[in-house]
């Protein structure tokens, strides 16, 4: 069985998003080594392993140092790590996958069929991203078969750079969202309750919560998720901001479904500008009405049904409309909510990813096969060889799209 090796930035038990429900997909076709940033100031260079779904494995490195990320530092180490790890498992038939441009160096050691680049975030305008970023990324769309992208902004940022970019937005499991019982942690938080979940870092308008919450003292604001990159003691304190800490991803739809407004409060800044939230599928899922700021991967796909503001005072007014809501709109919103969730799925994401690798490899393996009389300069390459890998690209991005996005990218497309 063929292999895909991952280099990730995030960690597997980290919040369960996109790498996740992807790789656990894309196991049932391949084996998933999921090779993490190092663990630093360790007692001595080792690797971690374990498995936490079935036929994923998660290498986690632990080295010496203390400087972060897939530093120059640490990468004789990781070398070493990987290699070994490798050759003990029996790797040699395998595709590169990478989350992160910064783990390139690793794979000048490799000799994959095939690599991935699955840009999820552009990771170069977070803060504290690594100066050798831009540089790395630059090298990785050269040497990168396939090219993915976790949203529409961010496949208009990337697919002049390389021949086979694709958009796969973020998806949803839908039957996953649909149990709803009330979660335990709600039992002591009163009504109206509004609430996030993801990831709190510098992309989360701390501002806007707290002027919420100052507002309408009897709104109930439940913050759910890792603080991280951001100092804690910056969080906004009142009696009505609860602040629950990273959940698993098991407990997601019994909060999200006792909220009565979801919120996505992003900040609008640099680290925002190409994201694709995950949660917005996820609200969706669980029937609940939400709030987002003007992220453009919300406003494009999904704006006739989600509330736009980005102001305090519009925020709060975009929610107490919400709160005001007749049954009968209410069930109208969530029949409409319904309709969008229906037309995508990680299931469907994973498989149409799964098939532009099986197809570019099937073509790598054809022009192999071309390239044995000739001399390796005369071999055809993956994208001379097969134009039929575009209409594989068409029809896997039909395939996840929501018929809205689509029809409005094609809207789009012939007015540029």
């Amino acid at each position: 069985m063929r292999t895909l090796v991952v280099f990730s930035h995030l960690r597997w038990n980290f919040v369960y998003q996109r790498p996740q429900h992807l790789l656990s997909r894309l196991a049932q076709r391949w084996r998933v080594i999921f090779i993490e940033e190092p663990v630093l100031k360790a007692g001595q260079n080792e690797l971690e392993r374990f498995d936490p779904a079935a036929n994923v494995q998660v290498w986690r490195p632990h080295v010496t140092g203390d400087a972060p990320g897939f530093h120059d530092d640490h990468l004789p180490a990781l070398q070493r790590m990987v290699g070994d790890a490798m050759a003990e498992e029996g790797v040699s038939d395998y595709w590169v996958w990478f989350y992160t441009p910064m783990a390139l160096p690793l794979a000048t050691e490799l000799a994959p069929r095939g690599v991935v680049y699955d840009c999820m975030d552009e990771l170069t305008l977070f803060k504290h991203a690594p100066r050798q970023l831009v540089q790395r990324e630059n090298a990785l769309f050269k040497m990168a078969d396939l090219v993915f992208t976790g949203g529409r902004s961010l496949y208009n940022a990337k697919r002049n750079r390389h021949p086979d970019v694709h958009c796969f937005p973020s998806s949803v499991d839908a039957k996953h969202f649909a149990r709803a019982d009330e979660h335990r942690l709600l039992a002591g938080i009163a009504r109206p309750r509004l609430g996030y979940c993801g990831v709190i870092d510098e992309r989360v308008n701390l501002e806007l919560i707290d002027g919420m919450a100052q507002r309408h003292p009897e709104w109930q604001i439940v913050m759910v998720g890792p603080v991280v990159k951001i100092d804690p003691a910056t969080l906004p304190q009142r009696p009505n901001i609860h602040w629950l800490g990273q959940q698993s991803y098991d407990d997601l739809p019994g909060l999200i479904s006792g909220w009565d407004v979801c919120l996505l409060p992003f900040a609008l800044n640099e680290a925002t500008r190409f994201i694709s939230p995950t949660k917005t599928l996820e609200y969706m899922a669980c029937g609940r009405p939400s709030v987002s700021t003007s992220i453009r991967d919300v406003v494009e796909p999904y704006g006739h049904l989600v509330s736009i503001a980005d102001a305090v005072d519009e925020y709060v007014a975009a929610c107490e409309k919400i709160l005001a809501r007749t049954p009968a709109e209410q069930a109208e919103h969530a029949r409409a909510l319904a309709e969008i969730v229906a037309c995508t799925s990680w299931d469907a994401t994973a498989n149409a990813m799964g098939e532009l690798i099986a197809a570019a490899d099937r073509v790598r393996a054809l022009s192999e096969k071309v390239a044995a009389p000739q001399s390796a300069a005369n071999a055809p390459t993956n994208h001379e060889a097969a134009p039929h890998l575009a209409e594989v690209a068409q029809a896997a991005v039909s395939a996840v799209l929501p018929a809205s996005t689509t029809a409005a990218a094609a809207k789009r497309a012939s007015a540029a």
